[in-house]
């Protein structure tokens, strides 16, 4: 049941027409899944890969902030959360209002400070709480750290490990506190190289990312988008490299480091 709280938003379309357009979906996804043979086909296995395609590509369209684009990969990832819920609806475990009520009651759980008596100042307050809360829905028998998904990249599971390890108390006083630490991995890395061992150098730099990870963390910039944003950086100043040796009719390898140089920095200003 929706608690009684006020709330001033008006939505771009009416609840009724929002629930109308859910509606749809669900009508012609029960009509592709008995008439299409590529849809009557698909199981939670096989669904998988593509699930985790959509979710890059939704996370690339929210990079380049275009709304057309978001709203489409949206759809894209919309359309397999609705068909992992009829599977489960045939399969007699759940469907799709299992699965939004589900999700409505963990929202109202997990925030006392709208839908209770906690009061918090912050964000972080916030933040810090969810972590206290999920452990209550598990009893108190999961580890914080459980809930980062072992399937994530490592570098998104070093942020997410690191922020809940925060929320907990485990956390630098002060961001500034954080360089200490990255210089001391730079170090150990420039040991490591030294010593030639080849397995304490991939220890070393996995240490060294890891701090410096945090360092974002603690300036409150999201590593992997930053690091996103640098790849499209540096694909963009490189493809000018490669046209630029094109329209001189020479190959990229034939070009000199000079040359390669002088060109990246043309990209630079471009």
């Amino acid at each position: 049941m929706k608690p009684e709280i006020s709330y001033d938003y008006t939505p771009r379309h009416s609840r009724a027409e929002q629930l109308e357009a859910l509606g749809r979906i669900l009508d012609t996804l029960d009509i592709l899944r008995v008439h299409c043979p590529w849809d009557a086909k698909q199981t939670n296995e096989s669904l998988r890969p593509n699930t985790i395609e959509e979710t890059y590509e939704l996370a690339q369209a929210l990079l380049e902030g275009k709304d057309d684009e978001i709203r489409k990969e949206l759809g894209d990832v919309l359309l397999h959360v609705l068909f992992y819920s009829r599977i489960g609806d045939e399969k007699g475990s759940f469907d799709i209002a299992d699965v939004a009520d589900a999700l409505n009651a963990k929202l109202i759980f997990r925030h006392p400070h709208v839908f209770g008596e906690t009061h918090v100042d912050d964000a972080h307050e916030v933040e810090q709480n969810w972590e206290q809360i999920k452990l209550k829905e598990k009893d108190g028998n999961r580890s914080i750290l459980a809930g980062v998904p072992a399937a994530l990249p490592a570098l998104v599971k070093a942020f997410r490990v690191q922020e809940k390890a925060a929320n907990a108390g485990f956390d630098w006083e002060e961001p500034a506190d954080v360089w200490a630490k990255v210089r001391e991995e730079i170090g150990e890395v420039q040991e490591a190289v030294e010593s030639g061992k080849a397995e304490d150098i991939e220890a070393e730099f996995g240490d060294l990312l890891f701090s410096v990870i945090n360092a974002a963390r603690l300036y409150k910039v999201n590593p992997e988008n930053a690091l996103e944003r640098t790849n499209r950086k540096f694909i963009k100043r490189f493809n000018h490299i490669e046209e630029a040796a094109k329209a001189q009719g020479r190959l990229l390898k034939d070009l000199s480091l000079e040359e390669m140089e002088a060109l990246w920095q043309e990209a630079k200003k471009l």
